[in-house]
């Protein structure tokens, strides 16, 4: 049997491997640090540029706004103002001569059963420039209007439908009358 024994004075250590895989830690360390300050640095550059573009649009902004300004002050001038509200009622004006009366019969025409009769139209603009149509429709029964409402919602031209008022027969008048508004997408 054999027994070994270390006669040294300190023990015999192996700490090759562990120093180099410290040397190549440190050198892989020593590169991302390197990889990131690079990436750092182009940052600061890009940073820089946008920086400079953005000074550049608050500059053109604050010009427009100058000038926006004081067009503003032009337009509120006594007699600009009265060419404005002239040319703002001239423009509803168009507005309203713009709607076609034969395309909205020929949409109307295109949905309305033929039991159901168009009393009236009046065609409206709303704050949003939308067209809407107040009609009054009357027939002998109930179900056609119910239907002709129903093919107003189902139409691509037409959209949403109310009926505000339903009057029944009466001496003077046979028919059962609705007040019916829906919303029209003629384009102006």
């Amino acid at each position: 049997m054999k027994i070994t024994v270390n006669l040294a004075s300190e023990p015999f250590r192996r700490d090759r491997p562990m120093i180099v895989a410290s040397a190549a830690v440190g050198v892989l360390l020593f590169l991302s640090l390197g990889l990131l300050t690079y990436l750092a640095l182009g940052e600061r550059e890009r940073a820089a540029q946008a920086r400079t573009q953005i000074q550049g649009m608050q500059t053109q902004m604050a010009t427009l706004q100058r000038e926006e300004t004081r067009l503003r002050g032009v337009m509120n001038q006594r007699e600009n103002a009265e060419v404005l509200n002239r040319s703002t009622f001239l423009n509803a004006l168009l507005l309203r001569k713009g709607v076609s009366w034969t395309r909205i019969f020929d949409d109307l025409e295109k949905v309305a059963p033929h039991s159901v009769r168009l009393i009236s139209v009046r065609p409206q603009i709303n704050g949003n420039n939308q067209l809407m149509l107040e009609m009054w429709v009357g027939s002998t029964a109930t179900e056609p209007v119910l239907n002709f409402v129903m093919q107003l919602e189902q139409s691509p031209v037409f959209g949403s439908t109310t009926v505000h008022t339903t009057l029944p027969p009466s001496q003077n008048e046979p028919l059962y009358r609705y007040r019916v508004s829906v919303n029209y997408a003629q384009k102006l």
